[in-house]
Formats: C-alpha cells, structure tokens, sequence
C-alpha cells in the first residue's frame, strides 16, 4: 500500500475523528453475538470520538489493515504507535514484519501473558497498560534484531483486537518528544489525567 510512498516522519493508518477511520482496514467481529461489537463511540475522557473494539472472545473480534488479505503494507518506518484506551479486559495487537532475510516474523502483545515466547515466525510478549489511555510505542527494529537477530525491513499487516478503544495508529521514523508531535498526534487529556506509555518486556 505504501511502499512507492516517500515515508519520513509520521504516517497515520488510522484516526478516529476521519469520516472514514477504517477505510483501509477490515473489521470482524461475530454477528451472532450481542456482546461483540467494532463501532465508533464517544469517549468522555477525551471528548472524542474513538473506535471501540469490545467482545468476550478477543480472538474473534478485531481490525486488520490492509483489508485485503492479499496485500502488504509496506511501511518501512520503524516504529510503531497506538493510542489506545484500557477498558480493563484482556486485549491484544499484532504486528507482521519482513526482515532482511525475506522473512516474514509475527509480533504479538497481549495483557494476558506473563512470560515473553520466542518461537521461528512468532514472538508473544506480556504487555502492561495503565489505567485509561495508554501510548503504546513498539520499536520493531529492535525486536527484529533481539528476537532473530536479523534487520527489520518493513511492516507488512497491523491487526488489533479487542477489548481497547482506539485513537490513533501511526508509524514513526524515531521517537518524538511530546513537544514535537504535531497538535493531531497528540492526546489532549484533563490535568488530572496522564497518558502513560506501555511498557514491553522481552526476556529472551
């Protein structure tokens, strides 16, 4: 999708305040269950509105992009950021990537999870969020090289599921400083409230 693109910066795959925030996304969730919804929804917190993934079954609930299983992202910028709000129920992201070996490895984090499993072509990892909105900030060159000690290339599919209310996922070309983020990269959140960014621990 985005590998002819010049990519420096910052490079949103999704906003919930667009008119069309899953337009390159694909959306799952069981139709036959009440409780199992992906929609958007306003968050008090924030005074926004966010997109809510919320199911009793995380497996069978979540958000892919690209949303054709054909197709690559292509991002080549390496890191990854997800503004995401705890909703105290067990929730999970994945990240496919291709390194410089030609081969495509599967990074997941889940709130579940106690211990870091690195097996050939998938990494799980614990992943701890704080109460209310989290920024979670994944470095998958660095878990590209801890975890099969070859070289990231580029980010091929971002897959969230529930149970989180999502803001914004973006790539970045390194870390940024809260001053440096542009003012719709940010989360504006009351004095007494802080957004606190999650903590990820690989214990090869």
């Amino acid at each position: 999708m985005f590998k002819n693109t010049f990519q420096s910066g910052f490079l949103s795959i999704l906003y919930s305040l667009g008119t069309e925030p899953l337009q390159l996304w694909a959306s799952h969730s069981p139709e036959d269950d009440p409780d199992a919804h992906v929609e958007t929804v306003a968050d008090d917190l924030i005074s926004s509105t966010v997109i809510e993934l919320v199911s009793p079954n995380l497996s069978n609930t979540y958000i892919t992009c690209p949303a054709q299983a054909d197709r690559t992202l292509g991002i080549k910028l390496p890191f990854l950021v997800l503004i995401v709000k705890n909703l105290n129920k067990y929730f999970s992201f994945e990240v496919e990537v291709l390194d410089d070996k030609d081969e495509k490895r599967r990074f997941r984090a889940s709130n579940y999870q106690m211990t870091t499993r690195v097996k050939p072509f998938i990494t799980t990892m614990p992943m701890r969020l704080d109460a209310g909105w989290n920024q979670i900030v994944f470095n998958l060159s660095d878990y590209v090289k801890r975890g099969y000690g070859t070289n990231y290339s580029e980010t091929c599919r971002v897959t969230v599921h529930a149970n989180c209310r999502i803001r914004r996922v973006y790539f970045t070309d390194r870390l940024y400083s809260e001053d440096e983020l542009p003012a719709e990269f940010k989360l504006f959140l009351p004095v007494s409230c802080v957004a606190v960014r999650c903590c990820f621990y690989m214990q090869m």
